[in-house]
């Protein structure tokens, strides 16, 4: 039953990212024009944002699968796939950006390959790990769905109160 909960999460998480995406296509002008941000950092940001656009679904379907490892005490083998993405991820960020010199636009696509490996690897071993609770996609993961999502709705609305209040109490 994990794996149908965790495939209900990817559905959810990716539908989700699908709604964030014109905020990141449009955040030149949402800086621009609705907060008042310069226009030269505002094109700049909004360059950098449609390269963090892969990043969303690829965070979509790495924190569930993240949460479906925890839950079988698999967090070393998290651990050691961190790691290995971490090292990976200093060492393109280092050619990209200062020695190749594409700046902020290379850091952004060293994020999308680093979040890609970081998926990537989850699966191999998600998929070929030996997991009981993991016997493939199912269908199953469209049954009760609505609940799901609403269920979801719900603690997402909590979190959030409940980061407002502590964001609130903090600097008031």
């Amino acid at each position: 039953m994990l794996g149908i909960y965790m495939q209900r999460s990817w559905l959810l998480s990716i539908a989700t990212a699908l709604l964030l995406t014109p905020i990141y296509v449009l955040a030149s002008p949402i800086f621009h024009t609705l907060l008042g941000q310069e226009k030269q950092i505002s094109e700049l940001a909004g360059r950098f944002a449609v390269w963090m656009v892969p990043q969303l679904f690829f965070f979509a379907l790495n924190f569930p699968m993240q949460k479906f490892l925890q839950a079988q005490s698999r967090v070393w083998v998290l651990a050691g796939i961190s790691s290995a993405v971490l090292s990976v991820h200093v060492l393109l960020n280092w050619v990209f950006v200062s020695k190749l010199g594409y700046g902020i636009i290379g850091a952004a696509v060293v994020g999308d390959v680093s979040w890609f490996l970081l998926v990537v690897a989850q699966v191999v071993y998600m998929v070929w790990g030996s997991f009981d609770s993991w016997t493939g996609f199912s269908t199953k993961a469209f049954s009760s769905f609505p609940a799901f999502a609403k269920l979801s709705l719900a603690s997402a609305v909590l979190s959030w109160l409940a980061f407002l209040g502590l964001f609130l109490f903090e600097y008031s």
